[in-house]
């Protein structure tokens, strides 16, 4: 499957989580065996061939730096919600293009000077992005770059995350 007809997998769904929003869902791209193995194929090109390890962020990035971390032999930092952790290194609040929230980021688990990865399926507003940003430079990390499935080019997330290598499969 090429990637054109892999990221024409992504849904549409308007009006969600609350009006106004057009949400994109993965889930029938992560539901397609070829399309979903096309995309993280795709995205685990984009990543720096340097990096030590990835970071994902809750919860679809979960899904696909897993899928980038098996393909290039990576580890993989998961970036939680509040409440999932045991042992927190750090926590940061953030403005999302509908509300607020929180990411933790687990302690003990990113070396000082690891150069990582952030990986994500949709860039919107940068917000979610670059508090896994702040929160592994917080801990010592070097932030490599951040690759996403899709980017919504009318919300300002490459200008949130300025000075920041962005990779992204699909612009919209």
């Amino acid at each position: 499957m090429d990637l054109d007809a892999a990221l024409g997998l992504i849904a549409e769904v308007p009006d969600f989580p609350e009006p106004g929003v057009l949400f994109r869902d993965l889930s029938p791209l992560f539901a397609h065996g070829e399309g979903f193995r096309t995309v993280a194929e795709a995205l685990a090109a984009t990543v720096d061939p340097e990096v030590d390890l990835l970071a994902a962020v809750e919860a679809r990035g979960f899904m696909l730096a897993a899928a980038v971390g098996y393909a290039r032999g990576l580890g993989v930092v998961l970036v939680r919600k509040p409440g999932k952790l045991p042992s927190v290194a750090a926590r940061v609040d953030y403005a999302l293009e509908y509300g607020t929230a929180t990411l933790e980021l687990p302690e003990h688990v990113v070396p000082p000077q690891a150069r990582v990865a952030v990986v994500d399926d949709v860039l919107a507003t940068g917000g979610t992005v670059n508090a896994a940003c702040q929160l592994l430079e917080q801990a010592g990390a070097v932030v490599s770059g951040v690759s996403v499935v899709l980017e919504l080019a009318a919300l300002p997330g490459r200008a949130t995350l300025a000075g920041r290598r962005v990779h992204s499969l699909q612009a919209t």
